[in-house]
Order: C-alpha cells, then sequence, then structure tokens
C-alpha cells in the first residue's frame, strides 16, 4: 500500500534470506534482458510458477534463438540489463520503464514509452501463437467443442 501510495505500481520482492536477490513482485514475474541479448529470470523455490514465464523463456529459446538462462539475479546487477519485463496472465509482458530502490532510480529507457525490442518480439511471437497466427508447440493447444 505504501509503495502504490507513493506513485509506483508494484512492488520487487527480495529473497529473505539475504534480500539480496531478485525475486517477483506481487502480480508477476520478472524477466531481463542482456546487453548481448540473453533472456535471463530470476530462479528461486519460493517464486510462484508461472506458466506465462515458462511459456516466454521457450518461445525465447525455441523460436528466437535466445539464450536462457535462470539463475540467481542480485539486486546490484540489475542496472546493468538492457530491457527488463513482468510476465503474468493477464498482460502475457509488460515493459518496465524504471525500478526506484530507495531513491536510487535503475531506469531502461526502452521500456519507459514502448517495449523494448526484445521484449516486443517475445511478446509478438507468444501472443501470435495463442492467436493461432504462429504454429504452437505440440500440447500448448487443445480445441474444446
Amino acid at each position: 500500500m505504501t509503495a502504490h501510495a507513493n506513485g509506483f505500481d508494484e512492488n520487487m520482492y527480495l529473497d529473505s534470506a539475504t534480500r539480496t536477490k531478485v525475486e517477483e513482485t506481487g502480480g508477476a514475474n520478472f524477466i531481463f534482458i542482456t546487453k548481448d541479448n540473453k533472456v535471463v529470470t530470476p530462479h528461486s523455490d519460493t517464486i510462484l510458477p508461472s506458466i506465462t514465464r515458462r511459456s516466454l523463456l521457450y518461445v525465447a529459446e525455441h523460436y528466437l534463438g535466445l539464450e536462457v538462462q535462470e539463475r540467481d539475479v542480485y539486486l546490484e546487477e540489475v542496472k546493468d540489463f538492457a530491457e527488463c519485463g513482468l510476465c503474468g496472465t493477464a498482460a502475457v509482458i509488460s515493459p518496465v520503464g524504471k525500478i526506484v530502490d530507495h531513491g536510487n532510480e535503475i531506469c531502461f529507457p526502452s521500456g519507459m514509452e514502448k517495449m523494448g525490442p526484445t521484449i516486443q518480439k517475445l511478446y509478438d511471437t507468444l501472443t501470435g501463437i495463442q492467436m493461432g497466427q504462429i504454429e504452437a508447440p505440440k500440447g500448448w493447444i487443445q480445441v474444446i467443442v
């Protein structure tokens, strides 16, 4: 409530043991893009499993040919990523333009007004699969009659 009262859209949750590793937000998982176009997402046993996150990682690797890393993501390295997005069922993936850590701002210029190029490709490919415009992996689509 404090974050929303201060004009922020979401909270970034860090690991409870050390408070140094990025985990998730209240309603979505993080996806980061490195400057050399790798897709990185936090790995933790305490993160809620997300079908959308898992689908985006599959799309990144198998459709876009990108390297995917599920690993510890430290708060101190977030400033080094080129793009940042939040993924979940409702929005699929939304760009993040800025993260504020107790007054310290981390900006992602590509996410300030629109999606960055890699996050846009991830979004377009997954929604293309969902809408039947791009062939889905086997077992992803079930016809209900």
